[in-house]
């Protein structure tokens, strides 16, 4: 419940409701709907380049196991690798917690190199510059489940939005950095859906996938300076691991961004059903 008072006071039970073991939580409610809205407009602007219905069925299947696998290694390998090595039967025990958005973009640009190799048969930055679009509006959707969950929140703050997270037995208000993060990335949507549909975008390969990393990663990486630390060794680190871990993608995004520029339009005929 949310009462308003000098900050605002939030205790939202991370469970919408259980039936004995079974628990239906805001989080996986809030992962799945982003990922059916995710699918439907990918869907419709893979179908407006009349790209075979069979490419777009494998493409979403490829990232549903792409994201959840990237996303629980990334945890485990940056986060929390001095638990999971002595608890390796933990390792894929999703239910339990522990996602990394950056494992997440990994998992992803694996699973679609391949797909490009095996499916499109062309350059994967095609398939990625398509992706990132509502890949964008998704991030959003999953931070607003970290923030039914109380989690990722940041540090104290006297700015009158500040959240005092109860469930966690804080007793000041922190930074709501889940929203922070959920504005920026949909903001980053909205720019890159208008430059997909309204500009040549689409046909500078990288163009757009330059763009996604800069716009989330950049975000992430300044958001990170007000965000609590997610493990105690970060504490001993210049720059915590989240932004040790956006830095490579920035660097990506503006080599994309500037090599695209430079490269003439390219448009593809789509081949087959």
């Amino acid at each position: 419940m949310i009462y308003l008072l000098n900050f605002i006071h939030w205790n939202a039970n991370p469970e919408i409701f259980n039936i004995g073991w079974f628990a239906v939580r805001w989080y996986g409610l809030l992962f799945a709907t982003g990922f059916l809205i995710g699918y439907s407009i990918g869907e419709k602007m893979l179908k407006s380049e009349n790209v075979p219905q069979k490419w777009i069925d494998s493409l979403f299947f490829y990232i549903i196991i792409a994201t959840i696998l990237g996303a629980r290694l990334g945890h485990v390998f940056f986060y929390g690798w001095d638990y999971y090595s002595q608890h390796p039967g933990e390792i894929f025990a999703v239910w339990h917690g522990g996602l990394a958005s950056h494992g997440g973009a990994i998992g992803i640009i694996i699973a679609l190199l391949i797909y490009s190799k095996l499916i499109t048969k062309r350059n994967v930055l095609w398939t990625i510059d398509r992706i990132v679009v509502p890949t964008a509006l998704v991030g959003a959707f999953i931070r607003l489940g970290n923030l039914m969950n109380s989690e990722i929140y940041g540090i104290e703050t006297s700015l009158p939005w500040g959240f005092i997270f109860e469930r966690n037995g804080e007793t000041v208000p922190k930074h709501p950095t889940q929203i922070y993060e959920a504005l920026a990335y949909l903001i980053s949507f909205g720019v890159l859906i208008f430059l997909y549909r309204r500009t040549r975008a689409k046909n500078k390969e990288g163009l757009l996938t330059g763009l996604f990393f800069i716009f989330i990663f950049t975000a992430r990486f300044l958001i990170e300076f007000i965000k609590e630390d997610q493990e105690t060794f970060e504490a001993t680190m210049a720059l915590n691991m989240g932004q040790w871990l956006s830095i490579p993608f920035i660097l990506a995004g503006l080599i994309l961004v500037l090599r695209a520029l430079k490269l003439p339009g390219k448009v593809y005929k789509n081949r087959g059903n």
